[in-house]
C-alpha cells in the first residue's frame, strides 16, 4: 500500500526501471561469485543487451544519472513513488560507487588484486547490492515503498 495515492500497474513498471542502473553497478562486484557459481550466470542472460550498450557508451553513468535525477525526481508532475523509487536507485549506485573507490584506490594497493579479503569482500558487496535491489523491485511490483533504513530517510529528505 502506497501512502501518498494510488499506484497503477504503470507507476509500478516505470518506478521498477531505475533499478537497472544499481544493478550494473552490482554487476562490477559479481566476478568472483559467478566465478564460484558459473551455473547462475544465466540469470543475466536477459540484461545482457543492457548492460553492453551501456557500457559501450563513454560517461554513460553520468548522462543517464543526470537524466534520471533531473528529469525524474525533481519533476513534481511525476507520481512520488516513481521518484521515490529512482532517488533510491540512484542512491544505491552511489553506495556501489562509494564501494568501488574504497576498494580501488584503498585496497587493491594494500592487498593486491586477489586473495581470500578482496573476493570475499567483493562477495558481500555483490550479494548486499542484489539484495537490496531485489527487495526494492518486488517491493515496488507489489505497490508498496521499499524501506532500507537510513537509505530510504536520505530519499524523503531528497524527495517531497
Amino acid at each position: 500500500m502506497s501512502w501518498r495515492g494510488s499506484v497503477t500497474p504503470t507507476d509500478r513498471i516505470f518506478a521498477c526501471l531505475p533499478y537497472l542502473l544499481p544493478l550494473i553497478d552490482a554487476l562490477a562486484f559479481s566476478v568472483f561469485f559467478f566465478r564460484q557459481f558459473p551455473a547462475l550466470q544465466v540469470v543475466l542472460l536477459p540484461f545482457l543487451p543492457i548492460i553492453s550498450i551501456y557500457s559501450a557508451i563513454p560517461f554513460a553513468g553520468w548522462i543517464v544519472f543526470f537524466a534520471v535525477y533531473f528529469g525524474v525526481v525533481r519533476n513534481e508532475n511525476i507520481n512520488h513513488f516513481i521518484r521515490f523509487n529512482a532517488m533510491q536507485a540512484i542512491l544505491i549506485g552511489i553506495v556501489l560507487s562509494l564501494c568501488s573507490i574504497v576498494i580501488q584506490f584503498i585496497l587493491f594497493p594494500a592487498l593486491g588484486s586477489s586473495g581470500l579479503i578482496i573476493e570475499t569482500l567483493f562477495n558481500v558487496i555483490f550479494l548486499g547490492g542484489m539484495a537490496a535491489i531485489i527487495y526494492s523491485v518486488v517491493q515496488t511490483a507489489l505497490g508498496r515503498y521499499a524501506e532500507i533504513p537510513s537509505l530510504s530517510n536520505a530519499v524523503y529528505m531528497q524527495v517531497r
